[in-house]
């Protein structure tokens, strides 16, 4: 997949190089595609879903800035 992605930025590369700039822009429109699809294929975890294990983002119990019983 990931030569999929190369090869579809490198002829993106190439077609601007030689003046097809319709086919440049086609080209990377496909490699953001793929690129994506990849992402998404990499993270994706029958068990958990779309799950990132080296981000982990939980809410621990926020300390209290106003303690209970406080009146203004």
């Amino acid at each position: 997949m990931m030569l999929a992605v190369f090869t579809t930025l490198s002829l993106a590369l190439l077609a601007e190089y030689f003046g097809a700039r319709w086919l440049a822009v086609s080209a990377m429109l496909l490699c953001l595609a793929l690129s994506i699809g990849l992402f998404l294929f990499e993270i994706y975890s029958p068990e958990y879903g779309f799950h990132m294990p080296w981000l982990q983002v939980q809410l621990d119990a926020a300390p209290q800035l106003i303690p209970h019983g406080f009146r203004l």
